[in-house]
C-alpha cells in the first residue's frame, strides 16, 4: 500500500528542484530559510554529489540552512570571504502580483535580507499558498528588533495603523530569539496599499 502524497509537499519539492537547477558551477549561492528553500539545498547537494555541479559554495541565512549545507555536503563561507554572490535562493511568507514579499516566518529575515540584496539573481521560491492580492490578507508583518528597542518600536508600529505582538516561542518559555539574538514583532495591518513606503517608515 502506497502512502498518500502529500501535494504541497510535491508542490515545494518540485519548486525547490527547479530553483537549484538554476545554479552554475563556480558560483557563490546565498542559502535561504524555510521549508521549501530546504528542498533548494538538497538538490544542490545532489547536484554537487553526482559531479552536475562542481565548485560552488554557500552563504547560509541561518543556522538551519547551514546546518542543511553541512548534511548535504555543500561548502559554506561568510560574507567577509567573498565580493559577489552569483545567486541566492530563499522564500516568502506572501507574495503580492507585484512580486512585493512578506518574509520572516522563520525569524532569519535579517540574514535573508542581507544576503538575498547582495546577491546578482535572487529567485524566490514559494508554492501557491503563498500568492496573495494583497499583502498582510493573511500573514502578518514580522519585524527583528533589538530587545532594548522593543517597547519604542511597537509604540511607532502602533502610530502607523498596526497592531504590534512579541512572537513567543513555542516548547519554549518566552519570546522567540532569533539567530542574532534579537526578537521578533508580528504586526498586523488592515491592509499594506503601498509597500515600498511602508518599507521605508
Amino acid at each position: 500500500m502506497t502512502a498518500e502524497l502529500d501535494p504541497v509537499k510535491v508542490m515545494k519539492q518540485e519548486v525547490g528542484k527547479a530553483a537549484a537547477g538554476r545554479v552554475q558551477s563556480g558560483s557563490i549561492v546565498g542559502l535561504g530559510t524555510g521549508s521549501t528553500t530546504a528542498f533548494a539545498i538538497q538538490f544542490l547537494g545532489e547536484r554537487l554529489k553526482s559531479g552536475d555541479l562542481k565548485d560552488i559554495k554557500g552563504i547560509p541565512t541561518s543556522f538551519q540552512a547551514s546546518v542543511l549545507a553541512k548534511q548535504y555536503g555543500i561548502p559554506l563561507t561568510t560574507l567577509d570571504d567573498v565580493e559577489k554572490i552569483d545567486i541566492a535562493i530563499d522564500g516568502a511568507d506572501e507574495v503580492d502580483p507585484n512580486k512585493n514579499l512578506i518574509k520572516g516566518g522563520g525569524a532569519a529575515h535579517t540574514r535573508e535580507k542581507l544576503v538575498d540584496c547582495l546577491a546578482e539573481q535572487f529567485i524566490v521560491v514559494v508554492d501557491s499558498s503563498k500568492l496573495v492580492d494583497r499583502l498582510g490578507s493573511t500573514f502578518p508583518l514580522p519585524l527583528e528588533v533589538l530587545p532594548l528597542a522593543i517597547t519604542p518600536v511597537m509604540r511607532a508600529v502602533a502610530k502607523l495603523g498596526g497592531k504590534p505582538e512579541l512572537r513567543m516561542a513555542i516548547k519554549k518559555d518566552g519570546p522567540v530569539i532569533t539567530d542574532q539574538g534579537n526578537m521578533i514583532i508580528d504586526v498586523k495591518f488592515e491592509s499594506i496599499d503601498n509597500p515600498a513606503e511602508m518599507e521605508k517608515r
